[in-house]
């Protein structure tokens, strides 16, 4: 449904095609208020504007489809320092079809999980051992199939078996170089999906 994103007023069929749900759904969305919409006057048929429409899907944080939504790498990163992280979103993101999000906390992470659902999570211990061992438990509590990266500067023995334990499936020493996170990602990727 790439013509509906140009088009003023959208069908039931086309805003369910954007939400990735029946029809029928976005039916009872309008019904019951939750969506903006109308129903045609002499018909059982209903109608939702495009500026309604992006108004529920910011609202409740729905991905909204790219041609490519199906294939993309979900890559959420975890640094306390936003300018570290914005030239790695960068890298990254020039090297391939990634759908890359940055987070500078556990907690922000956690709030983020929640609607990006990534693939692979690239954590600095810069945010805390501490924060970084909370974000690991609550994945797992959570039952996420994420793969974890932890990256820093030093790690200890006893570090690394702590974090692996708690869930990390990898960690990166720095400085380590961008073709090491691309294979990294691209071959776990690949293989656990």
């Amino acid at each position: 449904m790439h013509h509906a994103h140009n088009k003023e007023v959208l069908t039931t069929g086309e805003v369910a095609a954007v939400c990735r749900v029946a029809a029928r759904t976005v039916s009872k969305w309008i019904d019951s208020g939750r969506l903006d919409g109308y129903r045609i006057p002499g018909s059982r048929d209903r109608r939702v504007t495009r500026v309604a429409l992006e108004e529920f899907v910011r609202k409740h944080a729905l991905p909204l489809p790219t041609s490519q939504s199906t294939t993309a790498q979900r890559i959420l990163l975890v640094d306390a320092d936003l300018t570290a992280a914005g030239a790695f979103e960068q890298a990254l993101h020039e090297k391939s079809n990634r759908e890359i999000r940055v987070a500078k906390s556990a907690f922000e992470a956690g709030v983020v999980c929640e609607r990006l659902t990534p693939h692979w999570m690239i954590v600095d211990v810069s945010i805390g051992m501490a924060e970084v061992r909370g974000l690991l438990s609550w994945m797992r509590s959570e039952g996420s199939t994420c793969k974890v990266a932890v990256m820093g500067h030093a790690f200890t023995s006893q570090d690394e078996a702590t974090l692996r334990q708690a869930g990390a499936r990898t960690i990166l020493r720095k400085p380590f170089t961008l073709r090491v996170v691309v294979d990294m990602i691209d071959n776990r990727y690949s293989a656990a999906g």
